[in-house]
């Protein structure tokens, strides 16, 4: 598949924030590692409004660097799928929206850590807004500190939305922690900005078809 972007391209759907670059990532490091925020406070910040909805901070941690997020932006896009498809490229870090016409939109996302990247062709199932999170058994294994069940709302991992992407454990959704947001920091689900997450779940159907690039 061959993706073109050509720069400067304009649409009212632009966010109007330029792209900037997120700190490194380290997977062996003490930074959270899971999906999903280590154990103890989640959140503890009220909404703001440079991300939509918020961000969440570990405990203890009492100031948080803040990123502009990478702004979506309407591309030409080569890409022979139908309109409607969401396209993940994990080694852009990005998620393509196909428009149909040689266009698609793009976002920024944060895909799988090492050892964690998946690819196929799967489809949407469900769709909740400011989802639940109830914590898979494979992830409680690695980390039994998760608490089991978590109400949605602005401190919840799953962000504003939630796309399920059938026959398996993941999900497109938000976050509130965007500076994550281009980086390979989960446990396989597809993270976006809270701002983004809520523009594509307008747009996705139940069906739509999910690839999942290497």
């Amino acid at each position: 598949m061959k993706i073109s972007v050509v720069a400067g391209v304009v649409a009212a759907c632009l966010l109007g924030s330029a792209a900037a670059q997120a700190a490194p990532y380290d997977p062996f490091g003490a930074s959270p590692a899971e999906d999903y925020y280590s154990s103890g406070v989640y959140g503890g910040q009220t909404a703001d409004p440079n991300y939509g909805y918020g961000y969440g901070q570990s405990s203890g941690v009492t100031d948080q660097v803040k990123v502009a997020p990478i702004p979506r932006e309407l591309v030409p896009f080569d890409g022979r799928f139908a309109p409607g498809t969401i396209v993940v490229s994990t080694s852009e870090r990005r998620l393509y929206y196909v428009l149909g016409d040689g266009m698609a939109i793009r976002y920024g996302v944060g895909v799988g850590r090492p050892g964690f990247t998946w690819s196929g062709t799967k489809a949407i199932t469900a769709k909740r807004e400011w989802p639940s999170w109830t914590p898979p058994k494979e992830m409680l294994a690695r980390r039994p500190d998760l608490p089991r069940y978590m109400a949605g709302g602005i401190d919840n991992p799953l962000g504003a939305r939630a796309m399920y992407i059938g026959g398996t454990l993941y999900r497109i959704h938000g976050s509130n922690e965007p500076d994550t947001i281009g980086q390979a920091v989960s446990s396989g689900c597809i993270r976006m900005t809270n701002e983004d997450v809520t523009d594509l779940y307008e747009r996705v159907r139940v069906g739509a078809k999910v690839v999942v690039l290497n």
